[in-house]
């Protein structure tokens, strides 16, 4: 199947809830360019009325402009190739893709190749698991990725010692790109699943339980997480923003789980919870 890139031009500002907007349309890959970023959705996904209508809810705030294309999945490579640039977390972690030098000074490598999946740790989101990550023992703990996109946060907890680690995704081609980086880290262990919150009912309770997606699905599949978490388990959240955090932290409570701390980044939350 082919992909659909709509490069939109967009104030800064703005670029951040567009990406989460755009994501509520069925789009899952972003790509910041100089005056805006591209958002890649399957073509049979794309509805170009719902995407002016949703542009349309912030044409008194700011001006938005737009232009799409058809991309053969083949070629997706070579879209990401030209903008994947590699980056450090949190001073210790380096993610790059394959083509890119190992830098000597990482502690943690983890090489990516996103094809059309999200998460090169580019996008804030990423950023602030992974640096809630490096606060946590994951050494010999079972592990869950929910809605793991590339496998990036299911290979840094192999990265920091975990024994077992489960991630789950709901889109075939996902599941494929996970399985592929997963095995280009060396942890072709990981379990990853093709599903939603149904694939982890029933399933041995986990340590640490990772869930980067947004704030709907967060609300949604909470209580099916907090049913496979142990007793002093941690849960730790991204995918939303700022002004929804107390809206989870009420969730959370709500299911026996403490609030712990939280980390903001251009007014994206990852937050952290412990279960009582």
């Amino acid at each position: 199947m082919d992909f659909i890139e709509v490069a939109l031009k967009v104030n800064a500002d703005y670029a951040d809830i567009l990406t989460a907007e755009l994501g509520e349309l069925g789009f899952d890959a972003f790509v910041e360019t100089e005056d805006g970023f591209n958002a890649y959705t399957e073509e049979d996904r794309f509805s170009e009325a719902a995407l002016q209508e949703t542009l349309r809810h912030y044409a008194e705030f700011v001006t938005v402009t737009y232009e799409v294309q058809k991309i053969e999945r083949q070629n997706w490579n070579e879209e990401w190739e030209r903008n994947f640039e590699p980056l450090f977390i949190g001073w210790k972690v380096s993610v790059r893709a394959s083509f890119h030098p190992k830098p000597e000074q990482a502690k943690y490598d983890i090489v990516i190749n996103p094809k059309m999946s999200f998460g090169t740790g580019h996008h804030e989101t990423t950023t602030l698991m992974i640096e809630n990550q490096l606060t946590l023992d994951h050494q010999g703990k079972r592990v869950l990725d929910m809605g793991c996109g590339t496998g990036i946060l299911a290979i840094m907890a192999g990265e920091l010692g975990a024994s077992e680690i489960v991630a789950v995704e709901i889109e075939d081609w996902t599941v494929e790109n996970a399985r592929e980086n997963a095995e280009l880290n060396n942890y072709g262990h990981i379990d990853v699943r093709l599903g939603g919150a149904e694939t982890i009912e029933g399933e041995k309770p986990f340590d640490i339980i990772l869930a980067n997606i947004n704030r709907n699905v967060l609300l949604e599949d909470m209580p099916a997480c907090k049913a496979v978490l142990k007793p002093e388990g941690w849960l730790l959240l991204s995918g939303f923003y700022t002004e929804d955090l107390p809206v989870l932290q009420q969730r959370t409570e709500a299911l026996g789980l403490q609030y712990i701390s939280h980390r903001e980044k251009n007014n994206w939350v990852s937050a952290l919870f412990k279960a009582k």
